[in-house]
């Protein structure tokens, strides 16, 4: 750890509340060195090397794989495999198969041998785990563009699905955004089923072991296994009329949805299957769609200069709109004025940030206007409700020289995310009702969420928002209040869709009860209040290891970590708390403090989908424990 701020940890309150004053603005002032002259914030948004091994097999396809692009992103993909030989998808955590699959892959192509001692202890995990055999699908999609799998053996989403309306099952509009937006392509990529040469073979990691049995036809996985095949059927002799209109629409899909920067849907998966369909369909590399795309991973690309060399690596995804609402609100919660230079910048970003075209959202929202903030530099097609209510919430609040422009945003976005309350009360991040789980019962649905049903981190932060633009009294937010206590878990707390995990949605949901006008006696705030007592670490602060998701034992318990105490703070603030764990919890993050204001956090907390995909927010690990300090000395000083 770098050096911290010797404080100490005693629980008097004024010291306490004078030395979190002092953490704060220490905070603040390096959280306000960090924003751009253009007023935005960004961390890095880190996740595993499987971006990474992607993008070289990507380079290779295209055939614009250079030595340098190569040499560098394997120096860092072999920085980040463990002692064990494999590679996982966040710090701490187990071994990923696939994960270690596509590193492996990706240094074989760097001209490491299969029989150095990382890959031959790489090779025996692969192995052991059931090798190429039992990887998720997309992994073994890559490995068919190269001849390195069968296109046979994988399962078929065939193009024609495109002409499905939305109101039929497994329509493109039943998968959420990021699935569909990867479909789509990938129905172009599988039907034409490319094969280019690797340079290298894997085939070293094969196992030889034959397919497990199909499950019983009286089973959703045994029925859609069997359509599988009809499907295979179909593919090897397709209507070619239909084929042939099938692919030229789901073409026009894919341009039309491309974005200013290059990308498609600010993230990776379905801007490298776009680049791939697209290509295969006959664009040139210096066709305009392909070289922007092509062009623009470059704005996601970080290289750093290590003592081993130059590390190339890629990211999944850039939160700039995310990131800069958070700090805005932190910044006001820190007692920055709202009329600040620095943060009126931010403001202004933001405004000019605000999405005016219609996006695939309307397909189930038609008559609703236009509105909202996406995650990302660019992504106008995919608005989410998540962001726009941060971002509500923290324009609400400057004293900007314009405030009807301000409230003319605000209102807009207002009335957008209460328009995108799906019928049960809740909201999802980016579509209404987008809760049919039909299509995640394919075989081809592996690995990650593919509908976007509504959560209670995201129905919170809405809720939240509702509050303070008084309106908790109206029928959308008392739905949304009513779903979320429907939701609350039996042991107090909620569960986290997008941060890990309880302890996030929790350090969500509280807050938003309150601000709605729910009582800090209500039982559903003392359940939550008793559950976060009860998973304070001993050191006095908190934190929930992603394995939460998949393992129950893990829920709550983790090494604490700096984002994490500040949720569990901002729902024990809310809830009127003011004892023992508070001042624990304050304690540990002034006293985990480094000397430039900032903390430490190399663990990752942030989700993509659950038990599969994992971010590490870089920004987090500030925004949140200003807010929290921010608040507890407020609190205080009332």
């Amino acid at each position: 750890m770098s050096e911290v701020v010797s404080i100490s940890t005693g629980t008097d309150v004024e010291s306490l509340a004078e030395r979190a004053r002092s953490a704060t603005q220490l905070a603040a002032k390096h959280l306000l060195s960090l924003q751009s002259d253009a007023g935005w914030w960004k961390g890095e948004l880190e996740t595993n090397v499987t971006m990474d091994a992607e993008d070289l097999m990507l380079r290779r396809f295209l055939g614009i794989l250079d030595a340098d692009t190569l040499a560098d992103a394997a120096r860092w993909i072999r920085s980040q495999q463990r002692d064990d030989g494999t590679w996982t998808n966040f710090l701490g955590g187990p071994a990923d198969l696939s994960t270690t699959v596509e590193a492996y892959t990706a240094l074989r192509m760097a001209g490491d041998a299969a029989d150095t001692e990382h890959m031959r202890r790489a090779r025996e995990y692969i192995l052991d785990s059931g090798g190429l055999e039992a990887t998720r699908v997309f992994t073994r999609i890559w490995l068919a563009l190269f001849g390195e799998w069968s296109w046979d053996d994988l399962p078929v989403l065939p193009p024609e699905m495109i002409f499905l309306p939305s109101w039929f099952p497994l329509n493109v509009y039943d998968w959420a955004c990021w699935a569909r937006q990867t479909v789509v392509p990938l129905t172009i990529v599988s039907a034409l089923r490319p094969r280019r040469e690797l340079g290298v073979s894997v085939a070293e990691l094969r196992t030889g072991r034959p397919a497990p049995p199909m499950a019983s036809p009286l089973t959703w996985d045994g029925a859609f296994q069997r359509l599988d095949r009809v499907l295979h059927r179909y593919e090897r002799a397709p209507v070619r009329g239909l084929r042939r209109l099938a692919v030229r629409r789901a073409e026009r899909w894919i341009v039309e949805r491309q974005e200013a920067d290059g990308c498609w849907g600010g993230i990776q998966p379905p801007w490298v299957y776009s680049i791939l369909a697209l290509h295969l369909l006959g664009y040139s590399l210096d066709h305009p769609v392909l070289a922007k795309a092509v062009s623009g991973l470059d704005g996601f690309t970080i290289r750093e200069q290590t003592e081993d060399g130059v590390v190339r690596r890629l990211e999944a995804c850039q939160s700039p709109v995310w990131d800069t609402g958070l700090a805005l609100t932190a910044l006001l919660d820190a007692g920055v004025p709202a009329d600040d230079p620095a943060l009126l910048r931010a403001g202004d970003w933001l405004l000019g940030e605000e999405i005016t075209i219609r996006g695939d959202w309307a397909v189930r929202r038609p008559k609703l206007a236009p509105s909202g903030w996406a995650f990302e530099f660019a992504n106008d097609w995919y608005p989410d409700t998540d962001d726009t209510a941060e971002i509500v919430l923290a324009l609400r609040q400057l004293a900007h020289p314009d405030p009807g422009r301000v409230r003319g945003a605000v209102d807009r976005a207002v009335a957008w995310v209460t328009g995108m309350q799906s019928r049960d009360g809740g909201w999802g991040a980016f579509d209404a009702d987008n809760t049919r789980t039909l299509c995640e019962k394919l075989p081809f649905c592996d690995f990650g969420a593919v509908i976007d049903p509504p959560s209670a981190d995201v129905t919170a932060h809405v809720v939240e928002m509702l509050a303070a633009e008084g309106r908790a009294g109206s029928e959308a937010a008392r739905r949304g209040v009513r779903w979320l206590l429907d939701h609350q878990e039996r042991d107090g707390s909620w569960f986290g869709r997008w941060g890990a995990n309880h302890v996030y949605g929790t350090g969500a949901v509280v807050p938003a009860l309150v601000a709605a006008g729910l009582p800090r006696s209500h039982a559903a705030i003392r359940g939550a209040v008793g559950w976060l007592v009860a998973h304070q670490n001993r050191d006095g602060g908190w934190g929930e290891d992603l394995r939460s998701y998949d393992d129950p034992q893990w829920i709550g318990q983790g090494e604490s970590t700096a984002s994490q105490t500040a949720w569990a703070l901002l729902a024990l603030l809310a809830a009127g708390e003011r004892g023992d764990a508070v001042r624990r919890g304050v304690a540990w993050l002034v006293d985990t403090q480094n000397a430039d204001g900032s903390w430490d956090e190399p663990q990752f907390t942030g989700t993509g989908f659950p038990g599969d995909f994992y971010i590490n927010y870089h920004l987090y690990r500030l925004v949140f424990p200003v807010t929290a300090l921010g608040r507890f000395v407020g609190a205080a000083d009332d």
